[in-house]
């Protein structure tokens, strides 16, 4: 059913890191991304993959994890992703990439959540090092980076409180909580 894997599908920061994660399953989740809708279908997204460690090493190094929680500066060694799917827009093919990426962003991490895995869509990244660091041409545009692994973590929804913070937070065991607006919220009337 599609709202229990949108219920699992949350933003996981820390992982098994030594789960190993094959290249053929970063294929098959981008492949998932490839049969979404594209506008105009125009299917100008890109992707570049990465399962090494080596290369792993590199994207972290080039992204910002989890901005509310001021504490943290992301997975220790151990805790971080198998691997990694940049996601990129090819302006040879578009002027925009339309909505294309939330599309295709979303159908990677429904099929990971349905291998039993777990994402993180990355927006903050520091993407001219991104560029240099993998070579990639300037005609390609970092739209961002989703990491991918096997969760390490418990994430819970919980309900918006009458503050409004909509800011995530974790407890001293670790357990990550995401305040969520209620349905009757967000449908007017």
């Amino acid at each position: 059913m599609v709202k229990e894997l949108l219920l699992k599908n949350r933003s996981y920061r820390r992982f098994f890191e030594d789960y190993r994660l094959e290249e053929n399953v970063l294929r098959e989740l981008v492949d998932l991304a490839r049969l979404s809708s594209s506008g105009a279908n125009l299917q100008s997204l890109k992707y570049m993959l990465s399962s090494e460690p080596e290369r792993n090493n590199t994207i972290f190094a080039t992204l910002g994890w989890a901005g509310y929680l001021n504490d943290w500066d992301g997975p220790v060694e151990g805790e971080r992703p198998s691997g990694y799917i940049v996601m990129l827009f090819d302006t040879s093919l578009s002027k925009t990439a339309f909505w294309d990426h939330g599309i295709a962003a979303q159908s990677i991490l429904l099929g990971a959540v349905e291998r039993g895995l777990g994402g993180c869509m990355f927006g903050n990244v520091a993407r001219d090092l991104l560029r240099q660091s993998l070579g990639i041409d300037e005609r390609y545009e970092i739209l961002m980076v989703i990491a991918i692994g096997k969760p390490k973590e418990e994430v819970r929804l919980v309900p918006l409180g009458p503050d409004g913070d909509v800011k995530y937070y974790r407890d001293s065991a670790g357990v990550h909580y995401v305040p969520k607006r209620s349905l009757d919220e967000i449908i007017l009337a």
